[in-house]
């Protein structure tokens, strides 16, 4: 897989999202016209675009915020059990630290921190636009060893 790719109305928040997660910007751009149009359906699209890595450069977001043809419903925060892609997991270290960071900054989980069978430590956490990240920490005995 090369990119999982997201639309966001507020570019700068989703931005900032990620990189408190530990993403490292990989590219911007302004990408649009005819050709990009039949790719993507669209007539005349015209977006920004933000691609954001993971620090082992294995995976990337593409943010893009359409600026010629916005969704006219706006954001909505789907639940967990909608159908359809509903959240991205990330593994990282420092799962309350980085909690309270992003609490501090306005997101919260959509349900509780969990220890999970003494493997993870594990929430689903709300980040900008309803975007849903699954927050994972390896909390087993042969990670601390």
């Amino acid at each position: 897989m090369d990119h999982v790719s997201i639309n966001v109305e507020d570019m700068d928040a989703a931005k900032e999202f990620f990189l408190m997660l530990g993403m490292e910007v990989a590219g911007e751009a302004k990408v649009g016209g005819a050709q990009v149009g039949r790719i993507i359906g669209l007539t005349d699209p015209m977006s920004d675009v933000v691609f954001l890595r993971t620090p082992d450069r294995h995976s990337q977001i593409e943010l893009v915020r359409h600026l010629a043809a916005p969704d006219e419903n706006g954001p909505h925060a789907p639940a967990s059990n909608r159908l359809g892609l509903i959240h991205i997991a990330f593994e990282i270290e420092g799962l309350t630290a980085l909690l309270a960071e992003l609490r501090a900054k306005g997101y919260d989980t959509v349900g509780t921190v969990e220890n999970f069978e003494d493997v993870y430590l594990l929430c689903f956490l709300r980040g900008p636009e309803g975007i849903i990240v699954e927050l994972a920490e390896d909390i087993s005995p042969k990670h601390g060893s």
